[in-house]
């Protein structure tokens, strides 16, 4: 093939390559707004940040409770998924610091020597003490969109490295109210359980006088029984959740000290509805984002292999070869050249990469627009729970009331009114615990949902 074919060929390339590229390998990735969705968060990201916000609370004035801080404050400076994400933040922050370093000439010193005697003549030494320097010039964008795709490799990590922090935080809470509560309801199952033991008894003794059947001391046992089974349930449940605050604190299996009492208030900022610059401060959705940026510039990437790369290099140095000829004492010596290096037969292998550049950016977006979505669906999860809770354990409280009030009234009929069996005491008490049980369990779902909605809101700053 002929030179001249080969310059056509290339130039052809060039111009075919031009054309599919324009100049869009030099924009900064910027959002776009060509849906409703999209437009929307962009509008919200780009607004004030609201500090009375229950997202954008500091972590202390959520969790309140001394001790609790105490735990979280542990797992904050312990967790090794904690340290692990900030490692990998180290790591994003190097490799910018790279990306960065690339504008710069790379320089190489290859000191070299050699020495050579022919038919018993003197040997005679050559060197060479060379500097070499090399510059790419970035006319075609490479490696501007690398610096930037560093850059939002950096900020997805920082996103991440606080989703993992806001986990850690909420995470320690839910373990900790959670001990408190299986507390409770212990306390509360096995002040039950003596009741009953002494019940059953009673039961026997009433039999032996007539005044209940068999079936009576039998239903009294198998509900003593009943509630023994869920203290052992429960216990196994404290341990198991006591564990899991072992490992968010980086500890062994332990029995950590929780007050039963321990209840989490709703802070009185919280408003009814969440709006979306809440959502748009999400370490999640802000991390969809900067993978979208990724993808981008992946895209602008694949769009700048189709021009070519040109390099300045210099060569320069002290040496005593010169030529052919040896020259003693040696002198300085420099060398300058640029090199134009231009994709031939390259294109159709360039047309590709960029096509499935373009189709990951596209799974980008919608991964994007998936994750807004959700995190709405899920924020909005946690606020009707954590209203419906509240307004459960309201009810539970007057059922407990009522119910508290119907024990003591059927203790005093026992007492004064034959008609009224020992059976109906123990049924009313059997009613009380039940409800008991679940106010705790209800107070405790109440807690789980503020501290989920916490989370989900990008609690933990």
């Amino acid at each position: 093939m002929k030179a001249t074919t080969i310059m056509r060929l290339g130039a052809a390339s060039l111009l075919g390559a031009a054309m599919m590229s324009s100049c869009h390998i030099y924009n900064k990735f910027d959002m776009p707004t060509d849906t409703d969705l999209t437009r929307s968060y962009v509008e919200a990201r780009d607004a004030e940040v609201d500090s009375a916000a229950l997202g954008n609370l500091g972590w202390e004035k959520v969790f309140t409770d001394p001790l609790l801080q105490d735990y979280i404050n542990r797992a904050l400076a312990n967790n090794t998924n904690l340290e692990n994400a900030r490692l990998n933040v180290d790591v994003a922050r190097a490799n910018l610091l790279g990306a960065k370093l690339s504008y710069l000439p790379s320089v190489a010193f290859t000191p070299n020597g050699a020495g050579a005697s022919y038919a018993h003549s003197p040997m005679s030494w050559t060197y060479t003490l060379p500097i070499s320097i090399s510059w790419e010039i970035d006319v075609f964008g490479k490696i501007l969109n690398n610096k930037r795709s560093a850059q939002a490799a950096l900020e997805l990590q920082q996103d991440y490295h606080q989703a993992v922090r806001s986990q850690i935080i909420t995470g320690v809470a839910s373990c900790y109210y959670s001990i408190a509560t299986l507390k409770a309801q212990l306390e509360l199952s096995r002040e039950t359980a003596d009741i009953w033991a002494k019940s059953v008894q009673i039961m026997k003794d009433y039999k032996e006088a007539g005044r209940v059947t068999q079936a009576a001391v039998v239903q009294s046992e198998a509900q003593y029984w009943s509630i023994l089974a869920q203290i052992t349930d429960l216990e196994t449940s404290l341990t198991q959740a006591n564990n899991s605050l072992s490992l968010l604190l980086n500890e062994g299996p332990a029995t950590w000290e929780v007050p039963a009492a321990a209840r989490l208030e709703t802070p009185q900022i919280l408003r009814e509805g969440i709006e979306m610059r809440e959502l748009a401060r999400r370490p999640d959705v802000r991390a969809a984002e900067q993978q979208l940026a990724t993808a981008y510039y992946a895209t602008n990437i694949a769009r700048a292999a189709f021009y070519p790369g040109i390099t300045i290099s210099s060569n320069g140095g002290f040496t005593n070869l010169l030529g052919s000829f040896i020259k003693n004492p040696g002198d300085w010596f420099i060398q300058l050249a640029g090199q134009l290096t231009a994709p031939l037969f390259a294109r159709g292998q360039n047309i590709a990469r960029l096509k499935g550049a373009k189709l990951q950016q596209e799974q980008a977006m919608n991964s994007f627009e998936y994750t807004l979505l959700s995190a709405a669906s899920e924020v909005n999860n946690y606020v009707t729970a954590l209203d419906k809770t509240a307004e459960k354990s309201a009810f539970l409280a007057k059922q407990v009331a009522d119910l508290v009030e119907a024990v003591e009234a059927t203790n005093l009929l026992l007492a004064y009114d034959g008609k009224t069996t020992y059976l109906e005491v123990l049924n009313a008490q059997s009613s009380l615990l039940s409800a008991q049980m679940s106010q705790l369990s209800t107070e405790l779902a109440r807690e789980q949902a503020l501290i989920n909605l916490y989370q989900a809101l990008g609690g933990g700053r």
